[in-house]
Parts: structure tokens; C-alpha cells; sequence
């Protein structure tokens, strides 16, 4: 069987949204003659830990875990944060905010030094340990997911040292995203060097949704064109157990997944008190669950809030354990990054996971391409994020639905198909296939 070397940060027990493509590709690449080698972190400094998700990888998948040094670590010290303190959630705050003079230098830190991110002090164990196994396992191909970056920089060095095919895949853009720190201009050049090579070098580019293409050939607009492609997040059948349909005592909204910064509930909350203020909702029959990881932002507006006693906040769950929170919800509340430079293109991946539970979607979004997502699959509401009366109107088609025993819309089945992960995974390996040199 061929192998191909993955090279991933973000692997079990890494737990959160990250880990899902990766860990899924694992899974299917067998299927379609691709054996997965797996290059990752040992005792990574993880946003959210899952060791389920261990159960999961395939008996017969070898993956090799190397030392990183990880600064996070010295920044919690430094910031007076507990050690278990997620760091990603609260270093994206809604603008305004102000930072502590320890902050402020840590983020100096941060911005200058770290390059590509925070995770570069994996590249000096990596590359040996990565250039090993190539050897010693005689790889046929490298497919290398980010962020952090600094795994397309790892694959790059690997890809000039051995000559092997390469994958870069991307599941956020690189540098002007929301995450991007605010660099000074040497720092900012080198990021932006950093990004060039990786996209001259790669034999092929692979972009979870369409927008970081974009982004790319607006960065290097005479890139060739034939070598980005699109394959989309998607969600895995296997992970829905068979649950009895059953009436909640309340109708249940269900949100999953991390918000901090610009990514708020905001104006979903005043929607619906809105609709509680004018009689329409009744605050006793509604119950609104966040699950996840949130800034102190965000958990400030759910407990500060007048519908506080129809919200309930959990923290992280395992991924077993969401996904069944999704199949015993009545709809589930989608919210994308408020208006800004690219927010029309951002697809999250869990959406493809709302999609697969197979209940109504209320989604917060600009026009673009979650909007056409909702419409090709048939699969929920869109109302822009500012948009009030638009939230409230999708709001009560559900909440009604739910009171009058009244069927939501039927998906289109064959449209939501396209974005089963066996399917995906299989774009995956035809791509390796055609990359692999014929002897």
C-alpha cells in the first residue's frame, strides 16, 4: 500500500474542531490505498483536550510524536493565568478591549518572534524526526494541515530535503485573518516570505472552503491555478448513534463549538428577547445551550443577559458527547464572525456536523457562502448578523414548529452527500494518486 506522511499539531487527544479533518482522512485513506503515516506533537498544549477521540485512530495507523517547546506555557506565568487556561479564545477580543502591560508585551513577543506562530518551536524536532520516516517508511507523498502554519513550514523543509510530493492544507487563510497577530513590519515580511515559499513549493494546495483559495491568488495572483483545489469540511455518518425521536420539555437550541471576539451572540440574544419583550416566546419554553469554549466576553453576555435563566452553559465535551447534544436538540444556532474583510467566505467545519444531524439550522451570517451552503442543501435560515428582525423570523418559524408538532423542511439528501467525509477523503487520495511519480 502507498503511504502518505501526514503532518498535523492537531491530533488525539487534541480535542476541538481542528482535529476532526485530519483524524477523518486517517480513517478513510486506507479505503482507497493510501496508508497514513502521522507526524504530531507529544503532550501538545492543546485548546481542548479529547482523549476519546484516542479510540478513534485506526489499530493499524503509525504515528510518531515529537518533543515541541511551547511558550503558551511561559506566557500563562508571565500573564499570572492558570496553567489550564485556554489561551486561544481569549487572545481575539471584540475591538476596544485593553490589554494589561504584561499582555500588551507578551502579544509584542508573540507577533515578533513566533513565526509563522507559537508553534515553531516544533520545527527543530520535527524535521529530523519527519526526514526519518520518510526514509525509513518510504513515503510516497506528505499532506501537511494548518494552522499553525509552522506545519506547512515543517512540510516545506521536508519536500526540498527529500524531493516528495507535497499536499499543503489549509484550514483557515494565512497571514490577514482574524487570528493573525498584529505584526510590525520585519516580522510581518518574514510571515509573509514564509507564506509565498509554502505556496510556490507545494506540489498541490488543498483549501477546507473556498474562500482561502481566494485568498491565495489574491496574494500571488500568478500562481497556477490548477493546483488549488477545494475540498470541503464534511461529516462523518458514523459518528450519529441511532437516537429515539423524543419531545423536549423545551424547545432546545444547541451551539457548539468556541466563540470569543468578534464571534458573539450578541444580537442572536437580543432577537430573542426581543421576541420574549413582545409575548411571542415564552421564556419558560425555551432553553438555549452553549457548549464549548468562550472568552470571558462571551460568557459576560450569557450570564448578563435577561434570558439568563434559559441558558444553559457547558463546558467542552467530548465529540461523542456534542454531536449526540446536536440529535437531541429541536435546531441548532450557527454563528459566524461579525461583517469584516472575508467573513462571507468563512465556512466553519462544524456547520458540515450541524448538516449531518439533520436538524434546522439557524445561522448567523453574512450573504456568501454559508448562505449557499443552507440553500444547496436545503438545510436552515440565514439572517445576516445585524440583522434583527431576520434572526427573530427564523427564531419563531423553529420555535413554532416545535410548539404545533409541525415538520421542519426536508433536506436535500443528495446534496448533503457530497460532503459525507468517506467522500471528501476519496478526493483526497485520487489528488496523491495523480502527485505520486510513476516508476
Amino acid at each position: 500500500m502507498k503511504k502518505v506522511l501526514i503532518v498535523s499539531y492537531y491530533f488525539p487527544p487534541s480535542g476541538g474542531p481542528g482535529v476532526q479533518r485530519v483524524l477523518k482522512f486517517v480513517k478513510y485513506l486506507p479505503e482507497f490505498g493510501w496508508q497514513p503515516v502521522v507526524l504530531t506533537v507529544q503532550d501538545g498544549d492543546y485548546p481542548a483536550r479529547d482523549e476519546s477521540l484516542l479510540a478513534e485512530i485506526p489499530q493499524h495507523t503509525i504515528v510518531h510524536r515529537t518533543k515541541i517547546f511551547e511558550p503558551y506555557r511561559l506566557y500563562r506565568t508571565l500573564t499570572g493565568k492558570p496553567a489550564n487556561a485556554p489561551v486561544d479564545v481569549e487572545n481575539i477580543p471584540q475591538g476596544g478591549k485593553k490589554k494589561s502591560l504584561t499582555e500588551s508585551a507578551a502579544e509584542f513577543v508573540r507577533s515578533t518572534f513566533f513565526i509563522p506562530d507559537a508553534r515553531i518551536g516544533w520545527y527543530p524536532y520535527a524535521v529530523p524526526q519527519g526526514i526519518k520516516i520518510i526514509r525509513d517508511e518510504k513515503i510516497d507523498a506528505i499532506y501537511s494541515s494548518s494552522p499553525p502554519y509552522t506545519t506547512a513550514v515543517i512540510a516545506r523543509k521536508l519536500h526540498r530535503s527529500t524531493g516528495v510530493p507535497w499536499v499543503a492544507g489549509f484550514r483557515d487563510p494565512w497571514t490577514g485573518f482574524l487570528s493573525t497577530p498584529n505584526r510590525w513590519m520585519l516580522p510581518r515580511l518574514i510571515d509573509e516570505h514564509l507564506e509565498r515559499s509554502v505556496f510556490h513549493d507545494a506540489d498541490a494546495i488543498e483549501g477546507a472552503w473556498r474562500g482561502i483559495l481566494k485568498d491565495i491568488t489574491s496574494k500571488v495572483p500568478t500562481i497556477n491555478r490548477q493546483k488549488l483545489l477545494h475540498f470541503p469540511n464534511g461529516f462523518d455518518r458514523e459518528d450519529y448513534p441511532a437516537i429515539e425521536p423524543r419531545q423536549n420539555s423545551r424547545f432546545t437550541v444547541t451551539y457548539t463549538g468556541s466563540m470569543y471576539g468578534k464571534r458573539n451572540p450578541r444580537t442572536f440574544l437580543q432577537a430573542v428577547e426581543g421576541l420574549v419583550s413582545d409575548g411571542r416566546v415564552d421564556p419558560r419554553k425555551i432553553l438555549l445551550k452553549f457548549i464549548g469554549r468562550f472568552g470571558g466576553e462571551v460568557r459576560d453576555m450569557l450570564q448578563n443577559s435577561s434570558l439568563h435563566d434559559s441558558i444553559e452553559l457547558i463546558q467542552y465535551l467530548p465529540h461523542s458527547k456534542s454531536v449526540e447534544a446536536l440529535l437531541q436538540s429541536d435546531a441548532l444556532l450557527l454563528i459566524v464572525d461579525e461583517a469584516g474583510p472575508g467573513s462571507d467566505e468563512i465556512v466553519p467545519g462544524k456547520v458540515f456536523e450541524y448538516i449531518g444531524a439533520q436538524r434546522p439550522i439557524i445561522a448567523l451570517a453574512p450573504e456568501g457562502a454559508i448562505a449557499e451552503l443552507m440553500r444547496e442543501t436545503r438545510s436552515g435560515s440565514v439572517a445576516a448578523n445585524q440583522d434583527i428582525p431576520s434572526i427573530q423570523a427564523a427564531f419563531i418559524e423553529c420555535y413554532e414548529n416545535y410548539l404545533y408538532h409541525r415538520q421542519n423542511s426536508e433536506q436535500d439528501r443528495e446534496a448533503v452527500k457530497r460532503y459525507d467525509r468517506r467522500e471528501v477523503t476519496r478526493q483526497l487520495a485520487a489528488l496523491l494518486d495523480a502527485l505520486r511519480p510513476r516508476h
